[in-house]
């Protein structure tokens, strides 16, 4: 014979909050095969091999589009994509990026247009690796690696600064500061024009008296 003793179990749905609790019991045939359910879930998992990952010294493969540590990209030519729009830093819902702009000028430009990011931090003490300040960048200046390895001693070591974030020059790009590719304005480096430096533009790294950038 069924208990009168009984546990009231509120509903889900709020459209039916305010109707009476329905009556379910917590003894009988019922309930114990309900537990039974449960419990079985439990020795099945029991008998299944560990998914332990041996790290560090096994590295998974992260997924293709994994949200990592950002990165500053550059043009082919070696200027820098960031042009200090602050659109990241207001994008950002955990205030983690710091931006600051300032102009180029004909005597040191680091970007093409009339502005670069001067000052660019990212505080990962604060970033949740949502993607957004990605989403916001119009030039594809700020886009996310696959590294995951942060971790670190100190507070003020996981505050990124630009030159922590910028990416590495690669053969066939020169350091700025220095001028656009001759003969093209800022609307050719946005419909991939340009595809390297000129020597007009620098010390080409690749070259025999220049090293890459590591």
């Amino acid at each position: 014979m069924m208990s009168e003793d009984v546990v009231k179990r509120p509903e889900a749905s709020l459209e039916t909050a305010g109707e009476e609790s329905e009556l379910v019991p917590n003894d009988g045939v019922a309930s114990l095969a309900k537990q039974s359910r449960g419990f079985g879930v439990t020795f099945a998992t029991m008998f299944k091999k560990p998914g332990t990952e041996q790290y560090p010294e096994e590295k998974v493969p992260t997924a293709p589009r994994f949200h990592g540590r950002h990165q500053l990209n550059r043009h082919p030519d070696g200027l820098e994509k960031c042009i200090g729009c602050e659109l990241c830093a207001w994008a950002c819902p955990a205030d983690a990026i710091y931006v600051e702009g300032a102009e180029n000028t004909e005597e040191e430009r680091f970007s093409p247009g009339e502005r670069f990011g001067r000052v660019y931090q990212i505080n990962y003490l604060r970033c949740i690796f949502c993607g957004l300040c990605i989403e916001a960048c119009p030039t594809r200046a700020l886009t996310m690696t696959n590294e995951y390895e942060l971790a670190d001693d100190s507070r003020r070591k996981l505050i990124f600064e630009k030159e922590d974030l910028l990416a590495p020059l690669r053969v066939g790009m020169v350091a700025p500061p220095h001028d656009m590719y001759p003969g093209t304005r800022e609307r050719d480096y946005y419909r991939g024009k340009i595809t390297e430096a000129d020597p007009s533009q620098g010390e080409i790294v690749g070259t025999a008296s220049s090293e890459v950038t590591p």
